[in-house]
């Protein structure tokens, strides 16, 4: 079960959620399929406890958000990209 604290991504609040974040946000681009995306999601769980609020995670399921996954060239899942300022960062 995800944290309380993991927000939901899709097309109508990625930009308000992430895009015009004030903190650091980590989006994870899974599915439901995916065994690896299962694996990662207690890790991000568990961050999302401890990071309080400095940053925020966000999930974006690529099978219900293909034009999101289409936007941020999304190949192959799992993938965790970090955004600060509305800007991927490495």
């Amino acid at each position: 079960m995800a944290h309380e604290s993991i927000i939901n991504l899709n097309q109508d609040n990625f930009e308000a959620e992430v895009l015009q974040s004030s903190v650091p946000v980590l989006v994870d681009f899974w599915a439901e399929w995916c065994g690896p995306c299962r694996m990662i999601g207690p890790v991000l769980d568990q961050m999302a406890g401890e990071l309080g609020d400095s940053a925020k995670i966000g999930k974006v399921n690529v099978d219900h958000n293909q034009a999101l996954a289409a936007k941020f060239g999304v190949r192959s899942i799992p993938l965790l990209l970090f955004f600060k300022d509305g800007e991927i960062k490495d």
